[in-house]
Order: C-alpha cells, then structure tokens, then sequence
C-alpha cells in the first residue's frame, strides 16, 4: 500500500487514556481508525470530530467470538487493516498474598488474552494482505517489577513473550511487532483504571508509599504526554524497519537499561553454578 493511502487502525480500549489520545492523533494525520470500546457511546465525541474516518465499535476484548467477528467487520467496512494498537487494559494493585483468584484471572483476561485474541483474528487479515504492523502496548512493568503490581506486571511479561514469540513467527508474511514499553503517561490509569485487592494488615508498613501511589492521588499529574506518545507511535509505524521493542517516556528509558545491567550482572555472578548442571561432555576418541 502506498503511504499516500491512509491506513486503517483498529484501535481497542478507544475510550479514553492513551488509547483515545493515539486515536485522535492517527485521525488528525488522515488515518482511519475502527476504534473499540465497551460501551460505543464513549466514541461518539470521535465521530463527531472526524465522521467517517471513524468506525465505532462496542467491543469486550475478553469475549473471543466477539473479537473474531468485529476484526472481519472492520476487514469488510474499511477494506483492510494496517495498523493494530492492543490498548485495553486495566492495572490491579495489591500485593501477591493480597490479590484474590477473580481478580487475577480478570487481569489476565483483558490484559493477555483480550490482546490474544485480537492478535489472532487480524493476523489472518495482514497475511492476506502481505502486510501490517501490531503495536501490543506492553509496560515499563513488562520489563521490571512493582510491589503491589505483580499481577499487572506479569500480565504484561506474558504479553512481551508472545509478542515476540509472534514477531518471528509471522516476519516472512510482511507483519511487524512493535512492544510498546510505556512509562507513566497522563491518564486516569491510576484512577478510574485500577482495581484493588482486599489488603492485609500485614503489608500496612511495608506497601504504605505503593498504595498511596495507587490511590489516584497522582492521577493525571504522571509525566507522560499521551498525545505525544500518539507522535511517537506514527513515526515508528512510518519506519521501514519498526523495532521489536521501543520505549515511551524518559523514566522508562532511563530504568530498563539499569535492570537489564543488573540481571545481567547477576547471571555473570553465578554464571560458574549455571554451568555444573549438564552432564559431563563426551570425551572425543
């Protein structure tokens, strides 16, 4: 497809946050964008703005059939779809004794397996198509860990690992795989998007700053720009060789290297143990 042509985005968890703020800026640079949400009646200032450039579709990431049937919609209604942003999702906050199984496996549910399954009802369609281009939104906690975050974090560690899993399986059909590993952005994330367990006296002392943090207070004060994040994301959809992983947010950038150096020096600590466990290499004759 020509860069003249404006892409198609399918665009899920559109209502609000970065993925309303990505939205609105694809548009006001002539994309079209399918742009999903729960209710549909949260998209209706899009339509507003930009009219038939936005197709509006109520959708719960965590029903698979109806993920399967708004991607051949949205295939049918735009005629292709070049650009996918797996956005929906939510954090849940308490400590790992504190979260209860619901819980965790409603986290899992949006955050890993909604994005699944968008990923595998539009794989067919880029295949088809010889081209396209997932951007998965992963996190800065897909790469390290918080206290009172674990089961946020690990929803998105999962992501990483099927994202790039996915990315080497489906290069020779000219689909790419972006994870977008995002710092702290301007939203209600830690707000209206965040859901907390029950929490145990236990943790009062130890998690004090972690729930303060959670509770909203510091929403819409993150340093992050969703608009630019939106920028950035149509500069790297523009590249002729996107990365398999970029991050977004200058905390982000500045934290991941210093814990991979980190991991890295401790496997090198006990790199001796690691190699003690083989059995004895066969002595050539």
């Amino acid at each position: 497809m020509s860069r003249e042509t404006p892409r198609v985005w399918f665009v899920t968890g559109a209502s609000r946050g970065l993925g309303r703020a990505i939205a609105e800026v694809a548009l006001e640079a002539g994309e079209t964008v399918v742009a999903t949400a729960r209710a549909a009646g949260a998209l209706d200032g899009l339509v507003e703005r930009f009219g038939a450039r936005v197709l509006p579709m109520a959708l719960d990431v965590t029903d698979r059939a109806a993920v399967f049937a708004a991607v051949r919609e949205a295939a049918a209604r735009a005629g292709r779809i070049d650009v996918v942003l797996n956005n929906a999702g939510y954090g849940l906050a308490g400590a790992v004794e504190e979260v209860g199984e619901q819980q965790v496996r409603d986290q899992f549910e949006v955050n890993l397996f909604g994005a699944l399954w968008v990923t595998q009802a539009v794989v067919p369609v880029m295949r088809s198509q010889g081209s396209g281009h997932l951007l998965q939104m992963s996190s800065i906690a897909g790469v390290t860990t918080y206290p009172n975050l674990g089961m946020y974090c690990a929803s998105k560690w999962a992501l990483e690992a099927v994202g790039e899993t996915l990315a080497r399986e489906v290069a020779d059909f000219g689909i790419r795989v972006t994870l977008v590993e995002a710092g702290e952005f301007r939203t209600e994330w830690s707000a209206g998007s965040m859901v907390h367990a029950t929490p145990h006296t236990a943790y009062d002392a130890v998690l004090a700053k972690q729930r303060h943090g959670l509770s909203g207070a510091y929403a819409h004060l993150q340093p992050g720009d969703p608009r630019k994040a939106g920028e950035a994301l149509l500069k790297l959809v523009d590249a002729p060789e996107p990365p398999l992983r970029v991050l977004l947010g200058n905390k982000a950038a500045d934290l991941a290297p210093t814990v991979l150096r980190e991991r890295l020096a401790g496997w090198q600590e006990w790199d001796s143990l690691a190699r003690t466990t083989d059995f004895p290499a066969a002595t050539a004759p």
